[in-house]
């Protein structure tokens, strides 16, 4: 059985006595410094009143800030939703005839200042687009053929590009073979 007092020889503690350290003074020296400027019995009102005003704009304008932020990240979220839309369903290209194909492949092409106008000739027929010519560089051919797929309209690009002093590629097609296929349907040429 346990008893209901303990005894022990320890001696039992007296409740330690409030003193005063360094953090509460300067607390208490600063409320009191508050206190007084808002209290101060000539100037304190006006004191409270500008303290009221100034904490309450700061209080709009913070509140201002925030609702700016929220609304360019709603702007920006619904500008990326409809770029993503926009994107899945792109207008389809209008069917451009053979001239107006090989005007704007050439208008893209010559943009690029290193390109020779005068030595490079663009045709087109029903989507594919030829490029004849001499260009320095092979660098240079293989950028001209990659502008020339990117355009909107180019079916297909048939490069016979070629360095000065190398023999011209042969072409697999052009007016030749669009002359046969017609032939094949009925068509007089």
């Amino acid at each position: 059985m346990k008893p209901y007092v303990r005894i022990t020889r320890e001696r039992p503690q007296a409740p330690r006595a409030w003193r005063p350290d360094v953090r509460s003074a300067l607390g208490g020296a600063i409320g009191g410094a508050v206190a007084a400027y808002f209290i101060d019995p000539q100037r304190g009102r006006t004191r409270r009143h500008m303290a009221i005003d100034r904490g309450g704009a700061a209080f709009r304008r913070v509140g201002k800030r925030l609702d700016r932020g929220v609304h360019v990240k709603i702007a920006f979220a619904r500008g990326h939703a409809h770029r993503l839309v926009h994107g899945l369903r792109r207008a389809p290209v209008p069917e451009l005839d053979d001239a107006t194909l090989a005007h704007k492949v050439e208008s893209v092409l010559f943009r690029d200042a290193r390109v020779p106008k005068g030595r490079i000739s663009v045709n087109a027929e029903r989507g594919a687009v030829f490029l004849r010519g001499e260009v320095a560089s092979p660098d240079l051919i293989e950028e001209l053929e990659r502008a020339a797929r990117r355009i909107g309209g180019v079916r297909s690009v048939e490069n016979l590009l070629h360095q000065p002093g190398t023999l011209a590629p042969h072409s697999s097609g052009g007016a030749l073979l669009h002359r046969e296929e017609t032939a094949e349907h009925g068509e007089a040429r």
